[in-house]
């Protein structure tokens, strides 16, 4: 990199790559990747998140990670944002629940409920 102008041309390709990733996306699933979530699982439920996605080929469904979401011992933990709707968080995830969450929840509109944390906190 030789010029301000070559560093503004990275920032704006790598900003046009993030608004095409995210512009189509009616729902978000988010997925919880911080050492205490990669440690009770979470890497499998992202993967798994990502295929079923990919294999349904669900082009307005966006899956991502992020950080400690903040509720460690319930981990995995998932969110999903959907434009309109309130989030839904569930948690103990695994890899046959987050099939579940996508056929049910992203496919059918239907909130599995005994995963959400609602259900948890409750037992």
């Amino acid at each position: 990199m030789k010029s301000l102008e070559e560093l503004k041309k990275i920032r704006d390709e790598a900003l046009e790559k993030i608004d095409l990733r995210t512009q189509n996306s009616n729902t978000r699933i988010v997925v919880g990747m911080a050492t205490c979530g990669i440690s009770a699982g979470a890497r499998p439920v992202l993967m798994t998140l990502v295929e079923e996605v990919n294999k349904r080929k669900l082009d307005d469904v966006t899956v991502t990670q992020t950080g400690c979401i903040g509720v460690c011992r319930l981990e995995p933990i998932v969110e999903v944002y959907r434009k309109g709707e309130e989030k839904v968080t569930y948690v103990n995830m695994d890899p046959e629940k987050a099939k579940k969450v996508v056929l049910e929840h992203i496919v059918n509109g239907r909130i599995v409920t005994e995963y959400t944390i609602g259900a948890q906190e409750n037992i």
